[in-house]
């Protein structure tokens, strides 16, 4: 059988979103490659998480659309994945939630126990295998929740502000699994508005202010010479309704 094309490029076309008549996203335009590490990156209420579930096939936008250039087809392994900032947690162990994932993707039930430990393995979780998984703690959890996501081997996935409601030393672990994920060849998309996140985390920046794209650049190009004042009052902290 012909091994599937790749999902990327992933082309984001005129993509606007309007909710309550407010709008969210205003004709966003992108096209997001395999390789780099994508990170969006906005203020709170600029659209990002929005942005991130129409990627995602969470929400339908207003106008234009998210297309991957290759498909998903029925049947096929799931090939792409979402972390969210607060996990939904199954009311199972630890490693149940991982195997209960692998069984809704369709992988056969004599190998969803052995990669199920691996990916605990591979978070530091495995010595709480057994552990309702909704009494682990908030950092605990969210590794959980990409042991479950990285178990499936998927080709991309979004990560939604997924350390900002964790401690300095939980946020860190959290990062380094990241970090993992992607040298282990997969392609990282993900929400922050949390500057020095972005710059360990990114290899790209996607600005967004407002609903809008404004700016994209290589990280250090970035930080180092923004090309709107949006991105330049960003960068240096200041509010972005004064």
């Amino acid at each position: 059988m012909r091994a599937p094309s790749s999902l990327l490029p992933l082309r984001i076309d005129e993509v606007s979103f309007v909710a309550g008549g407010r709008v969210i996203l205003d004709r966003v335009s992108a096209t997001i490659d395999a390789g780099p590490r994508s990170v969006i990156l906005g203020a709170n209420g600029a659209g990002k998480s929005v942005l991130m579930r129409i990627c995602h096939g969470l929400l339908a936008p207003t106008s234009g659309s998210a297309r991957w250039t290759g498909a998903e087809l029925p049947g096929s392994p799931r090939r792409q994945a979402m972390v969210f900032q607060r996990p939904v947690m199954l009311r199972r162990s630890a490693i149940d939630n991982v195997i209960y994932a692998l069984n809704v993707a369709g992988v056969p039930a004599d190998e969803r126990h052995r990669r199920a430990w691996s990916a605990l393995e591979r978070v530091g979780l495995a010595a709480l295998a057994a552990r309702p998984a909704r009494v682990l703690s908030g950092g605990e959890q969210q590794r959980l929740a990409l042991a479950r996501a990285w178990a499936l081997v998927p080709e991309v996935l979004f990560l939604d502000e997924p350390t900002a409601s964790l401690d300095p030393t939980a946020a860190r672990e959290v990062e380094s699994i990241i970090a993992a994920i992607h040298a282990a060849g997969t392609k990282i998309i993900m929400t922050t508005h949390n500057l020095g996140q972005a710059r360990r985390l990114g290899d790209e920046i996607l600005f967004l202010d407002r609903g809008r794209l404004l700016e994209r650049a290589p990280v250090e190009r970035f930080f180092s010479q923004p090309q709107t004042a949006q991105a330049d009052a960003f960068i240096k902290g200041e509010l972005p309704w004064t």
